[in-house]
């Protein structure tokens, strides 16, 4: 049976290897020698994805090394702020399940496993609208495999495919990175929106123009147009930016109501990659001269310049213009 290594026991890299436990062997790695041991034991982890039994064929360890000992492929499953450490100790094939950009450096995942793994490395992302909670209960999901290299991303679509875990394949990595950097942006602004009560057509029209933005700045750094009309962009957008179970959205909301962005981060339990990738996404526009004014309006609230009502309003103050 093929072998392979989730590295992060977060909820997404708990639930991945759940489902793929029904067709590979896996081995899940978790940085915490503690939470791994707790694990092993009770076949939950309670941290991150309470109440989903893990199934027992999967191997809980805190040993990286030997976690990815005799893999055929490894699951880079920790936030992008761990990415940098992982890629540098793991020498096989690679798929990183993150999206956003590295805080200080403002790379991207692609870009930072240029810099650990080399150039040549097999290496590539998987994206699209997956919540960890549903995933991990067998629910249909559809997801995209991107990498510059394509007889690598079509190998390893096939190495995770089956079930209710649909996988496509694409060579355009760098689209479906800025596609699951963008919708969480997004995400925080529709959040924003339904936290203020303005309403579902304002949701919708936020979603649309987020969509517009992501798209121009994906052609701008050489991504293709019709990823981000795929599952890593549309596809994803929509969810993060409805759906309750929504890190980023939830942010929005509360951000709305007049919480202090350090209280709600300190209370969600997890990472919300938007609120990182705001400030990236806000300088890469500039740098390229895209305009994306949703993002720069989300980016402009997260440092506390504009207060979210304020926001909206400099949204629909705008000039008339065409749509594009």
């Amino acid at each position: 049976m093929t072998r392979v290594a989730v590295l992060g026991a977060g909820a997404w890299g708990t639930a991945i290897a759940a489902v793929l436990s029904a067709r590979l062997e896996v081995a899940l790695w978790a940085r915490d020698a503690a939470q791994a041991g707790e694990i092993s034991k009770k076949r939950y982890n309670e941290r991150y994805l309470p109440g989903i039994a893990l199934p027992t064929p999967v191997k809980v360890t805190s040993d990286l090394d030997l976690a990815v000992q005799d893999a055929a492929l490894a699951l880079a499953a920790t936030p992008v702020a761990g990415l940098r450490e992982v890629l540098s100790r793991v020498k096989l094939p690679l798929v990183w399940l993150c999206k956003g950009f590295e805080e200080g450096t403002g790379l991207l995942p692609h870009e930072i496993a240029a810099q650990t793994m080399g150039r040549a490395a097999r290496c590539g992302a998987l994206s699209g609208p997956s919540f960890a909670a549903e995933v991990a209960r067998g629910l249909p999901c559809a997801l995209t495999l991107a990498s510059k290299d394509a007889g690598f991303a079509r190998e390893a679509a096939a190495m995770l495919h089956g079930g209710r875990m649909r996988v496509y394949y694409s060579t355009d990595l760098i689209g479906v990175e800025i596609g699951g950097a963008v919708k969480n942006v997004m995400a925080i602004a529709a959040g924003i929106s339904d936290g203020l009560g303005l309403g579902l057509n304002a949701r919708a029209a936020l979603i649309t123009r987020g969509l517009a933005e992501m798209a121009r700045l994906g052609a701008a750094l050489g991504g293709a147009a019709e990823t981000f009309f795929g599952l890593a962009g549309a596809g994803d957008l929509i969810l993060t930016a409805t759906g309750e179970l929504s890190r980023n959205r939830r942010v929005g909301l509360e951000l709305a109501q007049g919480r202090a962005l350090a209280d709600i981060l300190a209370h969600l339990g997890h990472v919300a990659e938007g609120v990182r990738s705001a400030k990236e996404v806000a300088r890469l526009a500039k740098s390229k001269g895209v305009d994306m004014p949703v993002s720069e309006a989300v980016h402009a609230v997260l440092e506390a310049r504009l207060a979210p009502a304020a926001a909206v309003q400099s949204l629909l103050a705008r000039d008339l213009k065409q749509e594009r």
